[in-house]
């Protein structure tokens, strides 16, 4: 059972003790005509006139108590609601002393208030209401951390958001510019003439990307489906039938390991723009940028986690190879064949799974060497085609993807490139991801005919991108964690703890 401490079990006969009295400790059909940010915006004036109040005016403000204090027949609180946070006056002599003499003993911090009056500054200077009428709105019944201190239990802070958001004001304002930056990037691409698409969540194949599925069960169909891991093939699919220019904001979906950038669920925004190529996606991200940081009234030198990103030059382009012996210090004739490459991680007493493609171990060495030292935003380019299964081969080198991603703080933020549009071609790719599956690669890529069959009737020249939307909210609120960005974000079960978290 819930409410089984003394101090719930007290509350609750606190909200028992004001039914007795006829007042519903769950009151509803109460309106409220101020906000406090309203209520201490509009009477401001009253701060420099000889007289200091102003009993014409009525309001009515309701809030959450978060601090009360009692002095004889009088009581100072501070009520709070999501525009702020307000000090009210109230005294026998004004709600009355019987109902006085009640709400000393029944009201407390963390309920919820309506409070009628008008509008005074105290003797300290204080912008406050003095209350005529006060009425519960809503009796709660377990008790708040202590006063101002806030809640500082990580964990607690995750597990229950509600009382996070109660006790700490910064988390409020996280969360506020989150929607403001997923406002902002929604207008931007109207704005260019891209059209809002939504396409499903689950999917009779895992694909679109290189990940382990969640799976789960159609009872009606009596079929498997896949959560899934990107919305690509679907996106593409519209491309190909003449939508030109797309996007979509929402949720993928990747049964993997959990740390201070992972989270299984997650927020991306993926855009796809026919007769545009990748340099041309690196030049809408970086107008992306230079938008957000000005909505938000952010510095071009960005400070994130004890670093300083510069936003004002443009971004790096530098292609992988290259920045494996420039940024990474690896010697290029290390990067030669894969003996090569095992042997230079081993002198390095690096473990390797030997039985890693030549692709899969330079994504190694750029883990290890290069991308925690991409500070400044930077776009890796030009990556080996082995490990880019949906991106179209170079001209000039066709060992070569037209593809890029975009790395700032020591993190990938994009992926992008000129999508794979020759139906053969992707195909034999699949094939290739069907054999490393069949090796034990969990996370390659799935056949998908249909998606094939769909290149066979025409998809124009394209180039696509997805940019994560959490990594990106923490990047432009300077939180360390993806559990800082996600309103709820996955948990361990109590007592234990899943693979890979840190």
């Amino acid at each position: 059972m819930v409410f089984t401490n003394q101090y719930e079990q007290q509350r609750i006969q606190k909200s028992q003790d004001l039914k007795s009295l006829g007042k519903n400790p769950y009151r509803h059909n109460i309106k409220r005509d101020s906000t406090t940010a309203e209520f201490l915006s509009s009477y401001e004036y009253l701060k420099n006139q000889d007289e200091k109040r102003d009993e014409s005016k009525t309001n009515t403000i309701i809030g959450r108590v978060k601090f009360l204090r009692h002095m004889g027949k009088a009581a100072f609180a501070k009520i709070e609601d999501e525009s702020g946070i307000l000090q009210i006056y109230f005294s026998r002599d004004e709600i009355g002393s019987d109902w006085f003499k009640e709400a000393k003993k029944l009201i407390e911090v963390g309920d919820i208030v309506s409070v009628q009056g008008f509008p005074f500054v105290t003797r300290t200077g204080e912008l406050s209401l003095h209350a005529k009428e006060l009425e519960l709105a809503t009796k709660s019944i377990t008790p708040l951390p202590e006063k101002f201190h806030g809640l500082t239990d990580i964990e607690l802070r995750y597990r229950k958001r509600y009382l996070d958001l109660i006790m700490n004001k910064d988390v409020k304002e996280t969360f506020k510019t989150r929607s403001k930056i997923v406002s902002s990037i929604r207008r931007f691409f109207e704005e260019k003439g891209f059209l809002e698409v939504e396409t499903p969540m689950m999917h009779p194949i895992a694909g679109g990307a290189n990940a382990r599925p969640f799976i789960t069960h159609h009872n009606a169909l009596g079929v498997e489906r896949f959560l899934r891991i990107a919305p690509e093939l679907y996106l593409k699919r519209l491309v190909v039938g003449g939508f030109e220019s797309i996007f979509e904001i929402n949720r993928n979906f990747r049964n993997e390991g959990m740390d201070l950038t992972h989270n299984p669920e997650f927020t991306m925004v993926e855009f796809y723009w026919a007769y545009h190529n990748y340099h041309d996606l690196m030049n809408l991200t970086e107008e992306l940028f230079s938008v957000l940081l000005k909505t938000l009234g952010l510095p071009t030198m960005l400070e994130f986690d004890d670093m300083q990103i510069d936003f004002s030059k443009p971004f790096r382009k530098i292609s992988f190879r290259n920045a494996l012996c420039e940024i990474g210090n690896v010697p290029d004739d290390v990067l030669e064949n894969r003996e090569k490459i095992i042997n230079f991680l081993k002198k390095q007493s690096i473990e390797v799974e030997e039985k890693l493609t030549l692709g899969k171990l330079y994504e190694e060495l750029f883990d290890l060497f290069v991308e925690e030292k991409l500070i400044d935003p930077t776009y890796i380019i030009d990556y080996p085609i082995e490990i880019s299964p949906l991106a179209r081969r170079s001209e000039e080198n066709p060992d070569i993807a037209e593809r890029f991603e975009l790395f700032i703080a020591g993190r990938e933020v994009a992926n992008g490139f000129n999508e794979l549009n020759d139906p053969l071609d992707q195909y034999e790719r699949f094939l290739k991801q069907i054999e490393a599956k069949n090796a034990g690669d969990d996370e390659a890529c799935e056949m998908d005919e249909d998606y094939v069959q769909a290149l066979g009737y025409g998809l124009p020249p394209t180039a696509g991108e997805g940019l994560g939307i959490d990594r990106l909210v923490m990047l432009l609120t300077n939180q360390k964690s993806i559990r800082d960005v996600i309103l709820f974000p996955a948990m361990k079960p109590i007592n234990e703890k899943p693979q890979n978290e840190e």
